[in-house]
């Protein structure tokens, strides 16, 4: 995809950002994974609606904490731009993330660049459904993730819908894509498909970006034994 002309103030390489409203995430299938079970890190294409890839992303952790700590892990996420610069950084902090434990929930923190942090995503606490705060730079909520009572790919797409900062209207989603039988149940190899507003700030769509990473890990990373967190 060619670098299309940015807004005043864009973070650089986030002008890919502008004039798309929707991104598609394909986690690449780690055959040593597959076979053996050893947690390798987690690679990913991100692509526009046409196919073209935007970006592509690169876990950042050692062996002994991605085998040890499975889908709870915490990690840094390298985005990259076609040209290998890195343009956005997630960072997962170690937290839990069961209702038992209010006070340490899960959260992902994004920059741009890497150093700049530009938003946040905070899991709320909540019983049955899970519910993500989507802020700014400032702190302050700008949208709302809300997902389904239950989590499980069972032969279709789990949606994650995206709500406006008062939860009454909304304005996007993130989609688990159903990938095959195959494939679901013997890696842990996902896609997702992320909508949001097109004239949402650029800042706010790598932020929601970073949400998708989030919920991915959370609810769709298989531990050790092979099942699903």
């Amino acid at each position: 995809m060619n670098m299309p002309q940015g807004p005043p103030n864009c973070p650089p390489g986030l002008e890919y950002l502008t004039l798309i409203d929707q991104l598609i995430v394909k986690q690449k299938i780690e055959i040593l994974e597959v076979i053996t079970g050893y947690e390798s890190k987690n690679k990913f294409s991100i692509r526009n609606s046409l196919g073209q890839k935007v970006y592509y992303a690169v876990e950042d952790n050692d062996c002994c904490t991605r085998n040890c700590c499975g889908p709870l892990r915490p990690f840094d996420m390298k985005i990259l731009d076609n040209y290998g610069h890195e343009v956005i950084h997630l960072h997962r902090p170690l937290a839990c993330d069961s209702c038992l434990f209010p006070c340490c929930l899960q959260s992902m923190e994004v920059s741009s660049p890497p150093g700049n942090v530009v938003g946040s995503v905070e899991q709320e606490w909540t019983l049955c459904c899970p519910s993500f705060k989507v802020n700014n730079s400032s702190g302050e909520t700008v949208l709302r993730i809300e997902g389904p009572f239950c989590t499980m790919s069972i032969c279709g797409d789990v949606e994650f819908k995206v709500m406006s900062a008062d939860g009454g209207t909304q304005v996007g989603k993130i989609s688990k894509q159903w990938s095959g039988l195959i494939r679901e149940a013997y890696t842990d190899s996902d896609n997702f498909g992320i909508t949001f507003p097109m004239d949402l700030d650029v800042r706010m769509k790598a932020v929601m970006l970073g949400a998708c990473f989030l919920i991915d890990a959370m609810f769709f990373e298989k531990n050790s034994e092979g099942m699903l967190h």
